[in-house]
This record gives structure tokens, C-alpha cells and sequence, in this order.
């Protein structure tokens, strides 16, 4: 999974041992009155509901922040490579791969719809993600969807109408900005150059240039500018002022009728400035203030409630199918703090854990063993990677971060695998292969990546009636 952003710090919460966080009033009213209560308490749910909005935005302005091209960074309408293998050094996303190389995009359909090239992908995986504002990963095309190559055109909200050229297929989005994480396989340091290849062949043209040159290209501009900004949501009253903004150019989607008409009763909704909204009582501001400061703390505990929802179910894992999530707003609030631009299940399914089969936080002092039985039914192959609880791939003299289903693997007499994940080198060379090192005295977590997911096997994956992520087993260290 690919998590982007600057927004990852929950995921070294995510513990089931650490304290409740509490969602009492801030305000230290000793008795607050129903304004003030009814702010905090409607403020608390618009948070968990705007969250995924604001962040989305904030890493598009983050990304989006230079004029030239630099890795995942760079201007809009254009895809912005990564080039590389990432490393313990990589920090434009969280949570980087390093089975595969980004190729990302963020687009602006308001001057008019864009043309996509997809080239012929031979002997590798792929997937353009298509992303909207509100986190939904509503288009793939790639490997799992069996696209043809060819040239598709992005359609904004009011661009249905137009005549297409010649050959090109139609691909409409519901948002006039729409984020394409595209991911190619990386099979190895000897790919790098093919992936290259790849990548350079994913071109976006506006419709009204299209057939005038065969290879779009953008003049570099002067001056260049190369100094990433880092962008956050705001924070307090700002925060629903922000999140009004947001809602305007975003439309919501129908079904959220009845929770934006909840949210308008404090003053907070599309184009609605309740810093600014003088039909506010000051301790209904109040309330919504400290809801906004009360937030992380409350996804912070949300994100605790799924883990402890799924951890017997999944062997210990936070396990699903993200990328769509209707109405479930408290799951797409954290996956917008874990996993933002997480894919939908036949894409890929993913399962993470911050803690060993006993509940206690993985630690790179301790040593553990994951027994995989079976390999996880899927077309693409899978991938197991530690990272640490700021999400990036964990330092190590060896420089491997990760395992797939074709890394050479000492494997037992009947074809399970034991994974070892420590600080100190195994004593072994059969343990040697299967070790994935970790740091002493640092937490981390462990993710798997199930790529496209064998269809008939995504419903027990999902449910625990299938394949199981391996038990993380504490282990004598060796």
C-alpha cells in the first residue's frame, strides 16, 4: 500500500496497551453549557469527517509545491516519477514501497479534460489509482483491471459532453482535482532501468492538444522552484473554516445529507465560516474549538478501536480492502492517517500490525518469528516490509526492507517460510535469508501487501475464513 502524506504520526499510537485517550470538553468549564456541549460533541464528529478532506488537500499542496519535477513532488497535470529504489532515506510518502516505483499525478480538469496514455506493460504489475477528495479510490486502471493500452480521457463533473477523438476511450471523474498513484512492480536493482521505461511512457495532454505532438513535454519554467512546503490542516476555528472551503469545491456525495445537516446546526458545511458566523453563540465556538484540539486524540482512539476490532479475526492485523468507504467515516479518518490513497481490495488488500500476538508493542529490542504457512492467494504476488512508526523503512547495514513471493527464502521441509524480525544478525545463513531487520530500541510496524488478490479468495481474506496474515510470535533472539 502506498501511504502518502505528512500526517503518519498515529501509526506509532496505534497500541493496545497505551492509555485511553480522553474525549472530556478542554475547555476546563467545570459545568458546560448545552451551546458549548453541543459544539464540542457535533465538532468532534465534523472532525472525524473532514479530516480525510483537509489532509488530501494538504498533501496536494505539499506535493504540488515546486515547479520542476523532483521525485513524487512536482506541478499538476504532469506524472512526477520516482525514479529509484526507495530507502531508509525516503521521505516524500509514508510508508514507500520498495517493491515498486511511484509515478504520481495530480490533476486540474477545471481548463478541460486531460488525455491518459497507458503503454503496453509487459513482465511487470501495474496500477494508475485514481483518488478523489474525499480519500475513494474510484477508477484503476492497470493490471488487475486488464486495461487495453491506449489513450484514455479524463472527464471533470461538466465535461461529459464532448466529442472524443478518434481511437480514445472515455473515463470520467465525479471532482475536477483527482490524484493518479500509480505504482510499478520493481522486481530488483537490475529493473530499475526497464521500470524507468515504463514510467516514461504514462503521459497526460490536454484534450485541446491532443494529436498536435506525439510526446507531450512541459517548458521548464523560470524561475524554478525546488523547495518543498509542507502544508497541515489548519487547526481551531480555521480548521471548520477550511473545511467549509473544502466542501464548496468538493461537492459531498449524496449520502452524506444527513450528517452535513448535523454539522450545519453548529455552523460548519459548504462555504460556512464558523469562525466568522455571528449566529454562533461564543460557547458553541468554544465547544468547536476544543473539538478541533480534542481530534487527533479521538482518531488516535478510533484507530485503537479497529485494531482491537480485527486483531482476533486477522491473526493480530488490521486487515481490509480500503479505498472506498461510504458512510464509515471513522475508518476513512484513519486510513487517511495510516494509509492515505489506500487502493480498493481487488487492487490490493493489505494487513498491519503494531504489536505481537500477546498485544505487546513490537519492539526492534525484541526478537519475533512469523510462520507463514501458506502463500496468500493472489495473482500479483504479495510483500511483507517493516517500517518504523514514523513510516519509513527502517536503516540496516544489509539495505533490505522487504520480502516478496519471489525473494530467494529458506523454506522448511513442507514449504512454510519463518520470517525473523530482529535487531542482531541470526546466527545462521538459512535464518540469515529470512531476516528482515529491524533497530534496537525502536518500534515498528509490519505490513503486508496482497497484490491483485485472486478474486474468489478477496470475501475470506477479508472475513478471516481464507488465508491469515502469520502470527508475530515473540522469540528468543539468536
Amino acid at each position: 500500500m502506498l501511504k502518502f502524506g505528512a500526517h503518519a504520526a498515529l501509526v506509532g499510537m496505534v497500541l493496545l496497551t497505551s492509555a485511553a485517550c480522553s474525549t472530556a470538553p478542554l475547555s476546563g468549564v467545570s459545568t458546560p453549557s448545552a451551546d458549548y456541549q453541543r459544539g464540542y460533541q457535533i465538532g468532534l464528529e465534523a472532525y472525524t469527517y473532514g479530516l480525510p478532506l483537509l489532509t488530501t488537500d494538504a498533501t496536494f499542496r505539499t506535493m504540488t509545491s515546486v515547479n520542476v519535477s523532483q521525485g513524487a513532488y512536482g506541478p499538476v497535470n504532469q506524472f512526477n516519477n520516482v525514479r529509484s529504489a526507495n530507502t531508509s532515506s525516503s521521505t516524500a510518502v509514508v510508508a514507500p514501497g520498495s517493491t515498486s516505483l511511484s509515478s504520481i499525478a495530480w490533476l486540474d480538469l477545471r481548463d478541460g479534460p486531460l488525455v491518459l496514455h497507458v503503454p503496453q506493460v509487459t513482465g511487470h504489475y501495474f496500477v494508475l489509482a485514481f483518488i478523489d477528495p474525499y480519500t475513494n479510490n474510484t477508477v484503476n486502471l492497470g493490471t488487475a483491471s486488464s486495461t487495453a493500452p491506449g489513450d484514455y480521457v479524463i472527464e471533470g463533473p461538466q465535461q461529459r459532453s464532448l466529442t472524443l477523438p478518434a481511437g480514445t476511450h472515455a473515463l470520467p471523474v465525479d471532482y475536477w482535482r483527482m490524484w493518479i498513484i500509480g505504482s510499478t512492480q520493481l522486481t530488483g536493482p537490475s529493473d530499475v532501468a526497464a521500470v524507468n521505461a515504463i514510467q516514461d511512457q504514462y503521459t497526460l495532454t490536454p484534450l485541446a492538444k491532443y494529436g498536435t505532438v506525439d510526446v507531450p513535454t512541459t517548458p521548464t519554467p523560470t524561475p524554478t522552484n525546488s523547495t518543498v512546503t509542507k502544508y497541515t490542516p489548519s487547526t481551531g476555528l480555521a480548521f471548520f473554516d477550511e473545511l467549509g472551503g473544502q466542501l464548496s469545491r468538493f461537492p459531498p456525495p449524496t449520502a452524506d445529507a444527513p450528517a452535513l445537516a448535523r454539522f450545519a446546526t453548529v455552523g460548519i458545511g459548504p462555504g460556512k465560516s464558523p469562525s466568522t458566523d455571528t449566529s454562533l453563540s461564543a460557547a458553541t465556538q468554544q465547544g468547536l474549538t476544543d473539538a478541533v484540539a480534542a481530534g487527533p486524540a479521538q482518531i488516535h482512539q478510533e484507530t485503537q478501536t479497529l485494531f482491537a476490532q480485527d486483531f482476533d479475526i486477522h491473526n493480530g492485523y488490521l486487515l481490509g480492502g480500503f479505498g472506498t468507504y461510504g458512510t464509515n467515516y471513522a475508518e476513512r479518518a484513519v486510513l487517511s492517517q495510516i494509509g492515505l490513497g489506500a487502493f480498493v481490495a481487488h487492487q490490493a488488500i493489505y494487513a498491519m500490525s503494531w504489536s505481537d500476538s500477546a498485544k505487546t508493542p513490537l519492539s526492534g529490542s525484541s526478537a519475533y518469528v512469523l510462520h507463514l504457512t501458506n502463500a496468500p492467494p493472489t495473482d500479483e504476488g504479495w510483500s511483507l516490509t517493516v517500517y518504523s512508526l514514523q513510516g519509513a523503512l527502517m536503516p540496516n547495514s544489509l539495505g533490505r526492507y522487504s520480502f516478496t513471493n519471489t525473494s530467494p527464502l529458506t523454506r522448511n521441509s513442507d514449504g512454510s517460510i519463518d520470517f525473523l524480525m530482529q535487531s542482531t544478525t541470526p546466527a545462521t545463513a538459512t535464518q540469515q535469508a529470512n531476516w528482515l531487520p529491524t533497530v534496537a530500541g525502536q518500534g515498528f510496524e509490519v505490513t503486508w501487501r496482497l497484490f491483485a488478490p485472486t478474486p474468489q479468495s478477496i470475501n475470506g481474506i477479508l472475513d478471516g475464513s481464507l488465508w491469515q496474515p502469520p502470527t508475530i510470535t515473540l522469540a528468543t533472539a539468536s
